[in-house]
């Protein structure tokens, strides 16, 4: 994890209660005992105890003095960043200014007041026992005077009144937020009923899981997005959120589970799935590799999980929106394979004796890109017949494995035989055609251990 990473889960820790501090240390602590995610487990407990002792010890929690962040910290499960289009269940995390400055002028201005003055007396007495009573009565009148100006009433004083918060993507976002602040507490409980880790989502866990979720409160189609992201955040697989749908509509035909309230849960790994496909066509663009293997397994285990527990109408919303995100994946992974075979002959090309300046090598940065890409294709070999991609990465294969055995026998002749100005250029040539080989062997397993679909 990135020291940035770790900073902003400390920051995340730190402004937790001491009593949901300490919640999240037993339950890390019971996950190492029974012995799942210990590594997880481990890093997390490691950092929560230091925040701990760093405010046992005197020291100031960053930020948390900031009134925003303490009105806003129910919403922080939910929000995102970025471009990508946002589904139920998620806040735009840009939207959070505006709509605090609406409310500290316009829609609560007396209540914020009131909290500004109950924060200022906490910090010279130095207690905090006001703070979150204070807090709670503002999000109350923050979820009330939110719902009053964004409820989907017509009338042109409400228009003018919405377009002084924030742009349409803020307006959107205020009903949401009014929600998620009027039923914190009914999250807040069904995330301490939720264990820490799902990776078995099976029949036990979903009634379980379900009984949870029965709350009234949560069961609005406003909340009920929002009860589903915490859970899909603890599941280890995130697509496995529609087998709430499944259970609930005792049935797998995607119609019946369409007609239930938790019909959104197929919506939202939907949705999930396709960002995670245009994520992976970004890295893709940018010859960022690295989270590649990772972003395949999780698309393939995703698409494969909703073709085999839903039965989808090929015409259908879903049938249409599952085969646009198979369609989107093999475009983007066909277009990459399909230009490495290239790549590896302009590496392993033969050139005349007289062209080739005298110590001259192949491009290093070159051959470390090309091998990426050769590994690339295996990673992509594997999960080839799920994502609709058997054809290029055979063909692929069978071109790289070819052409690099035959010039592998070539440039080692070359280099036996060839100028003596010119030998450093062929060991290099050599060198990048041995990495190649190991490569287009990774590939040969990966077509053996191919999983069946």
């Amino acid at each position: 994890m990135s020291q940035t990473s770790i900073e902003r889960l400390r920051d995340y820790l730190g402004q937790l209660p001491p009593q949901a501090q300490a919640l999240l240390m037993r339950e890390f602590e019971r996950a190492i005992e029974r012995g799942e995610d210990t590594t997880v487990a481990t890093f997390v407990l490691e950092q929560l105890r230091k925040v701990v002792r760093r405010t046992d010890q005197g020291e100031v929690r960053p930020r948390t003095e900031d009134p925003a962040r303490l009105v806003f910290r129910p919403l922080e499960p939910f929000l995102v960043e970025g471009n990508f289009p946002r589904r139920s269940g998620q806040i735009g995390r840009a939207s959070l200014p505006p709509i605090w400055q609406w409310l500290i002028s316009d829609g609560a201005p007396d209540q914020a007041r009131e909290l500004e003055a109950t924060l200022a007396r906490a910090r010279e007495a130095g207690t905090t026992h006001e703070v979150e009573p204070a807090i709670r009565k503002f999000q109350f009148a923050a979820a009330d005077a939110i719902c009053r100006i964004a409820a989907p009433v017509a009338g042109g004083d409400k228009q003018r009144a919405l377009t002084r918060v924030g742009s349409p993507a803020v307006i959107e976002d205020m009903l949401p937020i009014g929600s998620v602040l009027q039923a914190r507490e009914a999250l807040d409980a069904l995330a301490g009923r939720l264990p820490a880790f799902l990776r078995i989502f099976a029949d036990s866990q979903v009634e379980t899981v379900s009984t949870a979720l029965n709350v009234p409160s949560l069961q609005t189609p406003f909340m009920l997005p929002f009860a589903l992201s915490l859970v899909t955040q603890r599941l280890t697989s995130p697509w496995q959120i529609i087998r709430l749908a499944i259970k609930m509509a005792a049935s797998d035909d995607e119609i019946r589970v369409a007609a239930t309230p938790y019909g959104v849960a197929v919506t939202m790994a939907l949705h999930d799935l396709s960002c995670l496909a245009a994520s992976l066509r970004a890295d893709i663009k940018r010859g960022h590799f690295e989270n590649v293997a990772e972003h395949l397994k999780t698309l393939h285990d995703g698409v494969r999980g909703l073709r085999t527990e839903l039965d989808f109408r090929n015409d259908s919303t879903w049938g249409k929106q599952l085969m646009s995100i198979r369609a989107d994946i093999s475009n983007a992974l066909q277009s990459e394979i399909d230009s490495v075979p290239g790549r590896v002959r302009r590496i392993l090309r033969q050139r005349p004796d007289k062209d080739i300046p005298a110590g001259a090598k192949v491009d290093a940065s070159e051959v470390d890109e090309t091998a990426a890409l050769i590994d690339f294709v295996a990673v992509c070999r594997t999960y080839a017949s799920e994502l609709a991609i058997n054809e290029v990465t055979l063909r692929t294969y069978s071109d790289l494995q070819h052409y690099v055995e035959q010039s592998t026998e070539a440039l080692v002749q070359s280099l036996r035989a060839g100028d003596i100005k010119s030998r450093a250029y062929r060991q290099t040539q050599v060198t990048a055609a041995i990495r190649f080989l190991r490569g287009t062997v990774r590939i040969r397993l990966c077509v053996a251990d191919e999983p069946s679909g």
